[in-house]
């Protein structure tokens, strides 16, 4: 029998920091002046002929990786927020019980900053930390609206991004998980394990991986082989970098 040690989220969410940058979520005032939040990103009605943030932060991760096609940016690029987002919503569910309501028009995030400094929560307000409200906060509230951009924007399968915010669920569970089994805390292991389960049995997410134990092996590719030197990721649905084709991998 497991016993759950779950406390109330505090304002700086401070028992994340422990987990490392990626799991942080900076609460109690801007690090610097304060960027849009995301909803200001959503909710524009013409997004698709501005240079607005998800624009740059495309352009951004194409340059770091010399990317060859801006669809292969854009999905490092929406899997990457992903990740932060399964991270902090997880982690917290994990150690306190509780997530932090992860409305759009209260976090805010800047495209050219780098964990933890990429997002801010202006308000930090409790909600409970069921596997639905999980998927209201995450899948919800910014990766389908991120997924509608980038798909109609880049022409980036919707498949192979929803295969990305799998494998990046998947992946911070296994931090999460690591973390607590060096600190003892079986509490958080099987919490983090039992929330990622149900996460991955979700409509948008059904049928992206398998997930066994916390291995994870996706259905699709999020495209990197296809940089410089890139290779396969670890979760990868190739043991092998394909041939290139215009076709390959598009999820």
């Amino acid at each position: 029998m497991v016993l759950l040690l779950f406390v109330d989220l505090d304002p700086d969410l401070a028992a994340l920091r422990p987990l490392g940058g990626f799991f942080a979520l900076h609460t109690a005032g801007a690090p610097h002046a304060s960027p849009p939040t995301l909803a200001c990103l959503y909710e524009r009605d013409s997004w698709d002929v501005y240079d607005d943030s998800m624009t740059f932060r495309v352009r951004k991760v194409g340059a770091a990786l010399r990317a060859p096609e801006s669809r292969i940016a854009a999905s490092v690029a929406q899997q990457g927020l992903a990740a932060r987002l399964w991270s902090v919503a997880l982690g917290c569910a994990a150690l306190y019980g509780r997530v932090p309501d992860l409305d759009p028009r209260l976090l805010h995030w800047d495209p050219d900053g780098s964990a933890p400094d990429d997002l801010w929560l202006s308000a930090v307000r409790p909600l409970p930390a069921d596997a639905k409200t999980l998927a209201d906060v995450v899948l919800h509230a910014h990766l389908q609206p991120v997924t509608d951009i980038l798909h109609a924007r880049y022409r980036v399968a919707e498949g192979l991004l929803w295969g990305n915010a799998a494998s990046a669920l998947a992946g911070a569970a296994r931090q999460l998980d690591g973390w607590a089994r060096r600190h003892g805390r079986t509490d958080v292991a099987a919490t983090a394990r039992a929330r990622t389960a149900e996460l991955l049995a979700h409509p948008l997410l059904a049928g992206a991986g398998t997930l066994t134990g916390t291995a994870f092996r996706r259905r699709s590719c999020c495209l990197y082989y296809r940089v410089p030197a890139g290779g396969v990721c670890g979760d990868c649905c190739f043991t092998r970098p394909p041939r290139s084709s215009p076709h390959a991998a598009s999820g």
